[in-house]
């Protein structure tokens, strides 16, 4: 079994592990597996040995949280020599000249970047597949991972890294993390501030632990405090498996499963859905599509796959239009508001659908892919317009298929801590399969 992050990073520190063999360890396994799996769009072997053999030399390694751990980012993230692609043969090839906040904060922490991992064109999509290439699910490889996070999500769930960074900005963490049975947190929008897609978009972590995730939140954060994990006081939980479209029933039981869990653990259980205006889903929607269209401003649109430019049309309309507009959200945050005074955490599906299966999703047309992503992310995209954090965690597993079945856990604004703590509950209570 591949050791969680935080016991590379405990060995580490006490001596007894060094960093380089950690990552030769990583880049073992990624030579092994990712043939299969397809998590990596990039894969950093010799830079990564180069970076593992500086932090062993490091004089403050025996404080550094993240001593020595083998960690993958996202292909959007701004690492020193390297481009990012966002899934595209459309953008510059420019590499960074230097670290961007997030890199910079996980290399201050300890850990050694191994690669960049696979993720749709520019992340639009619940499916990571791009011209040369599949993120597969590991606990079912005729499935895709999720996405746009997908690639992170193959390489923790495959045992690759330990841990690995993610994007989230309708979902794009946690319906990867519940299609690979992981912990995916999308903090709130006041923790690390946002990153495009007007004001939806996160970075978060993915992680086989709970400890593994509060970890990596706290290093992105900078909040150490989050790395600590306490069982919460009793609190009020919803459930709530209402949805525009039906749920597969396995995906809604996993709502009661977890709620059943949290009542025996002494939370007050109830079921209640907070009342969504039809303008909230309009309102996602259209940022879905605008999202994208704003940023590919910097993208040769011809050599856009035809999805994509499909996406992006539509998305100028809407910010021609003037339909992203502020009171949406304000409208929305009020309702959640209303809810959240008598409740102190709703739980629903992470997922609407089950994952689509792995394949070239990208040579499909838009409709073909925008009908079961739509589906899929109908009860995620929600908490990206609010702002609010909401953690996926894994409850129970499909005997048909062997395909995880996960819970969305929903907080208001400053309680990561709070979904990090009921998620350790149920780790407790109802322990997962690491690794496939």
């Amino acid at each position: 079994m591949v050791q969680t992050a935080v016991e590379i990073a405990a060995s580490v520190r006490a001596g007894e592990l060094d960093p380089v063999q950690a990552t030769k360890d990583a880049l073992a396994r990624i030579a092994a597996a990712d043939g299969v799996v397809g998590a990596f769009r990039r894969v950093r072997a010799s830079e990564a040995l180069a970076e593992a053999a500086e932090v062993a030399a490091r004089p403050d390694l025996a404080s550094l949280p993240l001593a020595g751990v083998p960690v993958a980012v996202k292909d959007v993230t701004e690492a020193a020599g390297e481009f990012a692609t966002w899934g595209s043969t459309a953008g510059p090839r420019t590499p960074f000249t230097e670290d961007g906040e997030i890199v910079r904060r996980l290399r201050a922490a300890g850990a050694v970047i191994v690669g960049l991992t696979r993720v749709p064109e520019l992340c639009i999509w619940p499916v990571s597949d791009t011209p040369d290439g599949v993120a597969r699910n590991p606990r079912n490889p005729t499935y895709a991972s999720g996405g746009s996070s997908g690639g992170s999500a193959s390489a923790v769930a495959a045992g690759l890294v330990p841990i690995a960074h993610g994007t989230d900005g309708l979902g794009s963490i946690r319906l990867p993390a519940a299609m690979c049975g992981l912990v995916g947190l999308k903090p709130g929008a006041d923790l690390l501030g946002t990153e495009g897609w007007f004001g939806m978009s996160v970075h978060g972590p993915l992680a086989t632990t709970v400890a593994d995730a509060a970890l990596l939140i706290s290093v992105l954060a900078d909040e150490p405090s989050l790395a600590t994990v306490s069982a919460p006081s009793p609190v009020r939980i919803a459930l709530s498996t209402k949805a525009p479209v039906p749920v597969p029933r396995e995906l809604a039981a996993a709502v009661s499963s977890a709620g059943s869990l949290l009542s025996a653990a002494g939370h007050t259980v109830t079921s209640a859905e907070p009342r969504v205006p039809l303008s909230t889903i309009l309102g996602v929607a259209a940022r879905w599509c605008a999202g994208p269209a704003s940023q590919a401003e910097e993208f040769d649109f011809a050599a856009f796959q035809r999805r994509t430019r499909m996406h992006v049309r539509l998305g100028r309309w809407f910010i021609r239009a003037g339909l992203i507009r502020t009171t949406t959200r304000d409208h929305w945050v009020a309702r959640a508001e209303e809810f959240f005074a008598s409740h102190d955490v709703l739980i629903t599906p992470t997922a609407g659908l089950w994952p689509m299966k792995a394949g070239p999703w990208h040579a499909r047309s838009w409709l073909a892919n925008v009908l079961p992503s739509a589906r899929i992310g109908a009860f995620t995209g929600l908490w990206n317009l609010a702002g609010y954090p909401a953690l996926s965690v894994p409850i129970g597993r499909d005997p048909r298929t062997g395909l995880p079945t996960c819970v969305q856990l929903v907080a208001p604004p400053g309680r990561e801590s709070l979904l990090l703590g009921l998620a350790s509950q149920l780790e407790a209570a109802n322990p997962w399969p690491r690794t496939s």
